[in-house]
């Protein structure tokens, strides 16, 4: 597994790096080949918080996982098991579906000693349905109403672009906006 480590607000010791490595390293366990992509890792410090940001690009889909901790040791432990379940999670649907569709090679190892996993589906329920009149806005005022009723993002019509836009707060403080793209 070829692994990118890279730190933003935070210089990467060696001693960092191999803990990264080592750590990381445990999940080659689960694959039938090695990798063939570079896992990203992003190391960080956000309003002293010890973040770190992996993202591991397989065929056909992205693990990607991020924790934040006081203690940066922690955040890689916590990141880690959080891939091991996304790995656990997509091995299962992956190899369900190829035994539907008649036994294909799987892509992930199989337990050779009697392990029960329990499957992790997720139930999405929905538990409120809201609808509400999209008053067009421009995108400062948007903000400023988020910002008046307390929520972390806002939808509303632009009234530069006549479409339904979204902004948002983020993590480091500032705002972003997110616009469809229209295809002709």
């Amino acid at each position: 597994m070829m692994i990118s480590i890279r730190g933003e607000h935070l210089e990467v010791t060696e001693a960092l790096r191999d803990y990264v490595e080592k750590k990381l390293n445990r999940l080659d366990r689960y694959f039938e080949a090695p990798l063939t992509s570079d896992v990203q890792v992003k190391l960080s410090v956000v309003k002293d918080l010890q973040t770190i940001e992996v993202a591991i690009p397989l065929t056909g889909v992205l693990l990607r996982a991020e924790e934040r901790n006081s203690d940066m040791y922690a955040s890689i432990d916590l990141v880690v098991d959080k891939l091991e379940r996304q790995i656990r999670k997509h091995k299962t649907r992956t190899n369900r579906k190829i035994r539907e569709e008649g036994g294909k090679r799987d892509l992930f190892k199989m337990e050779t000693s009697p392990v029960t996993f329990v499957e992790e589906e997720e139930d999405f329920e929905l538990v409120r349905n809201k609808r509400f009149d999209l008053k067009p806005m421009d995108v400062e005022e948007a903000i400023l109403q988020m910002n008046l009723v307390g929520h972390s993002f806002f939808v509303f019509s632009n009234m530069d672009t006549d479409s339904v836009n979204v902004v948002y707060k983020r993590n480091d403080g500032k705002y972003g906006l997110i616009e469809p793209a229209i295809y002709k």
